[in-house]
């Protein structure tokens, strides 16, 4: 049987990002070649012709106020929500649109529209993680999850920034159409799946301060440039010629943390992209620079409370499970582990 049609309905303004837009709306478009069945409309408060952030036109397909009912609205970001009031004709559009859809979901910023017209009272939200503490202050009923790649709360969707409107549209033809056909877009389109709503905006090893010291950053680009190489304390010392106690202090004073444990942060980051890619935990653990399984393995306990194979089952699909967390140091046997998809 042929897919029902499913409306949605893309709020645009002035000053939005394109690809909040372009993002969502590829991800819906390629959905339509493995059977979905998407249908996109631009609104505009007045349904005029709107500029983006670059500068190009993105003409409108009607009036937000006409009072079309649409089975999803999606909401667009701009540099200009978080900087200013929400124009109350944009928010009072976005209100009615919520009011006659069958979910609502915003794309970066959009979030601060869903928020001034009230669809975000008492729920949980996230946006771009450099705007996270302006949405709580703006919306002091909601809470605001810094460090997801999407929430959901009921029917109302919000996303991180602008690429994670890719994950979103992607969890929103999942739960439409299924896991299987969410894995086609994303193959078709050359995206991983794996970024679930419960993922951080960004990688372990980039949270923190930027060292401002000189060999701080030579020991991070050396790092980062052969996360497999030997960088134990005393051959990254010697290789910024300090001594081993001395760049201890280097690293626990500017960057919070020690040399063992930004290393292991790097390594991590990269077994975590050679799960994605399909390597199995064993392979991952040796191609990114980990010892052995068995310290890659604590490595995942510490970070995510997963073991490295559970990791890549869960984040198989887009959707959180945020509340069924392996406890840290519980022990999956080693021979499913190695087994990884």
């Amino acid at each position: 049987m042929a897919a029902r049609t499913h409306s949605v309905g893309v709020l645009v303004f002035d000053g939005m990002k394109m690809l909040d837009l372009s993002g969502p709306a590829e991800v819906f478009s390629e959905a339509n070649r493995y059977g979905a069945h998407y249908r996109l409309s631009v609104v505009s408060v007045g349904g005029q012709a709107v500029h983006t952030s670059i500068g190009l036109r993105v003409p409108a397909d009607g009036d937000a106020r006409a009072g079309t009912a649409y089975d999803t609205v999606l909401v667009v970001g701009g540099d200009v929500l978080p900087e200013s009031p929400v124009d109350p004709g944009l928010s009072a559009a976005a209100r009615a649109l919520a009011d006659r859809a069958g979910r609502v979901a915003s794309v970066c910023t959009g979030a601060f529209v869903l928020g001034a017209a009230g669809l975000l009272e008492g729920k949980r939200a996230t946006t771009h993680w450099q705007h996270t503490t302006a949405l709580a202050r703006r919306c002091p009923s909601t809470r605001v999850e810094p460090d997801a790649i999407f929430v959901k709360d009921g029917t109302t969707y919000t996303s991180a920034g602008v690429t994670a409107g890719i994950d979103l549209a992607l969890a929103l033809v999942e739960h439409d159409h299924g896991p299987d056909l969410a894995r086609q877009v994303a193959r078709a389109l050359v995206v991983h799946m794996q970024r679930a709503g419960g993922q951080s905006q960004f990688s372990a090893s980039l949270q923190g301060p930027a060292p401002q010291t000189p060999v701080l950053r030579m020991v991070q680009d050396a790092v980062q440039a052969d996360p497999t190489a030997d960088h134990s304390l005393d051959a990254l010392a010697a290789r910024v010629r300090v001594s081993p106690r001395h760049l201890t202090r280097m690293f626990r004073a500017e960057l919070d943390t020690t040399p063992g444990r930004y290393v292991e942060l790097i390594r991590f980051d990269l077994a975590k992209a050679l799960l994605d890619a399909g390597h199995n935990a064993t392979q991952a653990a040796a191609l990114s620079g980990f010892p052995s399984y068995e310290s890659l393995r604590r490595a995942f306990a510490r970070h995510l409370g997963l073991s490295p194979t559970r990791y890549q089952h869960r984040f198989a699909t887009t959707t959180p499970a945020s509340r069924d967390r392996e406890k840290p140091g519980v022990k999956v046997p080693q021979e499913a582990e190695g087994e990884g998809t």
